[in-house]
């Protein structure tokens, strides 16, 4: 069996976000074994998996990552949509728009502390639209 949904996640500011429970709550019902991608249809944003417990991993994030991929360089082309743009399109290339999640007994098979992370490199990115592929029997 394949089966595609579309997903729609809520407007976020700029930084990393748990949205795992956003996602699963418009997911159908999951085969018993099988997988799900995850596919995000931007190129200012990206998906993640990453630390689910500690909000502090999701702010520390978008630090680490401000740091590495600045704002305002004199050597960005790309200009016109606004000082967050160039950078969120490299940050996108650097952490992917795509993910693979194992389903097991019917759910989602992420570790005790994986959550699934929208990373909003947009100061105003807008509402987010992912196509989720499920496989499985």
């Amino acid at each position: 069996m394949i089966q595609q949904v579309e997903i729609i996640l809520r407007e976020r500011p700029r930084g990393f976000h748990l949205v795992t429970r956003e996602i699963s709550e418009q997911l159908p019902s999951l085969p018993q074994t099988g997988l799900l991608n995850l596919f995000i249809k931007h190129t200012s944003c990206a998906l993640s998996i990453n630390e689910n417990a500690d909000p502090d991993v999701r702010t520390d994030m978008t630090k680490i990552y401000d740091r590495l991929i600045k704002e305002n360089e004199p050597y960005y082309d790309h200009v016109l949509e606004g000082a967050d743009d160039m950078p969120a399109h490299a940050k996108c290339s650097l952490t992917g728009v795509s993910l693979n999640i194992p389903i097991s007994k019917g759910k989602l098979n992420l570790g005790t502390w994986q959550g699934i992370y929208l990373c909003e490199f947009r100061n105003y990115g807008g509402r987010r639209k992912l196509t989720a592929t499920i496989i499985g029997e």
